[in-house]
């Protein structure tokens, strides 16, 4: 696939679509892998040291597959091993820690919504830290539709409380605040080096910086049968795939063409919690077909604008 091509529209709608239902198909993988692996909800230092793993394999996966298809090794250019360094630490470290810290400490529906954001502030980034292109009112106005339908997607008949705390609602802002800043230097450094090598390695770092601080704060894995380790296998490959292809078309795109695909990660997420979990009132009912509307209209609205 050449470079014009991973520019068409209908390209990078059928990527980053194929993207976001592997990142959606994360939230069963990930509940089923607590319970195989014996995960306490409780337990953050256990559930660092399963993301820790997940990442380290997602990062050999992505190194190991990438030189395959480039007949040669992947190495980073002696220039890229800070940027992959400063990679790792946003966007697999500082995101997956605090995403993690903060689910244990609000609830589903707040976490979600919060962290449906990170779409909107990875634009705002973009536009205003970036510099890489310009806010639009259309723009502005397929974000606010996207959002809006995360926020009725994850509604409640009780509504929403506005009560927030650091370690919850406050780490979830810091994780989605962590990927939207990811996003923007992803784009750059990929300017200069491969976006395979990028993510291999970083995945890589990152992984393994949260595997040992899982072990040292006490954390332990334990229920290794092949059905559990095939699934760990899955969610590094969700990773590795998913991320790879992400930072592919951010090299190519304008990145509001291809963030705003992340409001459908929340829709996907609860249709195949829905099929796994049997969460299905909430996927199927007239909340989640409002939801797909708004964010199809905003996906729509946002690839109209002009660049």
């Amino acid at each position: 696939m050449n470079n014009k091509t991973l520019t068409k529209t209908p390209v990078v709608c059928a990527l980053a679509i194929l993207c976001c239902i592997l990142w959606g198909s994360a939230t069963p993988s990930i509940k089923i892998g607590y319970e195989v692996f014996s995960i306490a909800s409780g337990d953050t230092a256990s559930q660092i040291l399963f993301a820790g793993m997940r990442f380290v394999l997602a990062g050999i996966l992505t190194i190991l597959f990438g030189s395959l298809i480039s007949k040669k090794a992947l190495v980073p250019k002696k220039k890229s091993l800070f940027p992959i360094a400063k990679l790792a630490m946003v966007q697999t470290i500082l995101q997956y820690v605090f995403f993690y810290i903060g689910h244990a400490n609000t609830t589903g529906v707040k976490a979600a919504i919060i962290n449906g954001s990170n779409v909107f502030l990875a634009i705002l980034f973009a536009v205003f830290i970036f510099k890489y292109e310009k806010m639009t009112w259309i723009k502005l106005l397929g974000c606010i539709a996207g959002f809006a339908g995360i926020v009725i997607i994850n509604l409640t008949g009780n509504g929403i409380d506005m009560s927030m705390s650091f370690a919850g609602e406050g780490a979830i802002l810091i994780s989605a605040a962590a990927y939207a800043l990811s996003s923007g230097m992803i784009k750059k450094y990929s300017q200069n080096e491969n976006p395979v090598v990028l993510s291999g390695y970083q995945f890589f770092l990152g992984g393994l910086v949260m595997t040992i601080a899982g072990l040292i704060a006490g954390g332990r894995i334990s229920g290794f049968t092949l059905s559990s380790t095939m699934l760990l296998v899955y969610l590094a490959m969700i990773s590795s795939v998913a991320y790879t292809v992400w930072g592919i078309l951010l090299k190519y795109n304008p990145v509001a063409k291809v963030t705003v695909f992340g409001f459908t990660n929340p829709i996907f997420g609860v249709i195949l919690s829905a099929i796994f979990l049997g969460e299905k009132n909430q996927a199927f009912g007239v909340q989640g077909i409002i939801a797909l509307v708004l964010v199809s209209f905003g996906i729509f609205i946002i690839n109209k604008a002009k660049k």
